[in-house]
């Protein structure tokens, strides 16, 4: 062979190894959906309600991975310590990002190893009681509570859950003593009422109102100062006589700090598209949840420096602790 084929196919050759280096376009597998809620709660019925659509919009399957535990704080970690390749998704609400990390230091992850992608909704808390409690507004659930401190039982999804936050923050305005059982999850907590073997629950709309609206729980107030018209047959707080309470909670998608910029637009972008299909706006309004996406990554991570704020106001204000 010549100098001059053999400088060809060295070249040829250089470039055809370069090419087969390249990594392949994102995604070309499987994406892994974390979750950090036991199945039928709120954020596992969010993860499902759009999971089809997020997989048509990147073109391949999402699988939801349910991860309960330490008030949403597993499935973070899990997320945080992921390869920033995108392959590895995080639905995440308050309880992760900054609740979790203000109550407990000794957590192997913060927020700044999770990268926001978008905000995706937004809802109130429901409180409720059981369909049997003689209990049927908010000042009778005070006067209960405060004739025998500590006697009825609350449930929520878990420590520093957006729910337990929405307790505390009752009984801080309040002064109602009651006792918290934290659960893995809201569906359990819910039920734990419908058993009896608690008598309250703030609980998030998707996995109250179900209930409700069968008869197997009463609910007597929405978080929010105003009636909600995703909520429209329950009383705001005003109205329920405690007009100084409002609190609401959302649920975004994150992915592992590091992970590159392209590979990010790619999810906010197919994680917008799906949340606005009418399909699952529909099927979340149903369950008192409402569709509210960011618009970019940079404006949500704006959102939660202020969000996170909020949040860790209320968990010292509060004075709560990891039980």
């Amino acid at each position: 062979m010549s100098n001059k084929n053999l400088l060809v196919a060295l070249t040829l050759g250089i470039f055809g190894f370069a090419a087969s280096a390249q990594p392949a376009a994102y995604p070309n597998k499987p994406i892994r959906l974390v979750v950090g809620f036991a199945p039928a709660g709120a954020a596992d019925l969010v993860a499902r309600a759009m999971s089809n659509e997020l997989a048509k919009a990147l073109g391949q399957p999402v699988v939801i991975d349910n991860k309960p535990g330490n008030g949403s704080s597993i499935a973070a970690d899990i997320v945080a310590h992921a390869p920033p390749d995108g392959y590895t998704l995080l639905i995440a609400s308050p309880s992760s990002i900054s609740v979790n990390p203000a109550l407990n230091n000794k957590l192997t992850y913060t927020p700044g190893d999770l990268l926001p992608v978008s905000k995706m909704t937004t809802s109130p808390l429901v409180l409720a009681v059981g369909a049997s409690s003689p209990i049927r507004t908010v000042p009778e659930l005070i006067a209960a509570a405060k004739k025998d401190p500590g006697k009825l039982n609350y449930s929520t999804s878990g420590n520093g859950s957006a729910p337990h936050l929405g307790a505390a923050l009752f009984t801080m305005l309040t002064s109602a003593e009651m006792t918290h059982v934290p659960y893995r999850g809201g569906a359990l907590a819910i039920q734990s009422v419908m058993a009896g073997d608690t008598q309250v629950t703030f609980g998030t709309a998707p996995s109250v109102l179900p209930q409700a609206q069968g008869g197997k729980l009463r609910a007597i107030a929405v978080s929010t100062r105003e009636r909600s018209p995703l909520v429209p047959d329950v009383p705001g707080m005003r109205e329920a006589g405690l007009p100084e309470y409002n609190l609401e909670f959302w649920y975004g998608m994150f992915l592992p700090a590091g992970t590159p910029p392209g590979i990010v637009k790619k999810v906010y972008d197919a994680t917008v598209t799906a949340m606005n299909q009418p399909a699952v706006k529909a099927q979340l309004a149903r369950e008192g949840t409402e569709v509210s996406v960011s618009r970019s990554p940079e404006q949500f991570s704006s959102f939660l420096v202020d969000d996170g704020k909020f949040w860790v106001n209320l968990v010292r204000g509060a004075k709560v602790k990891v039980e």
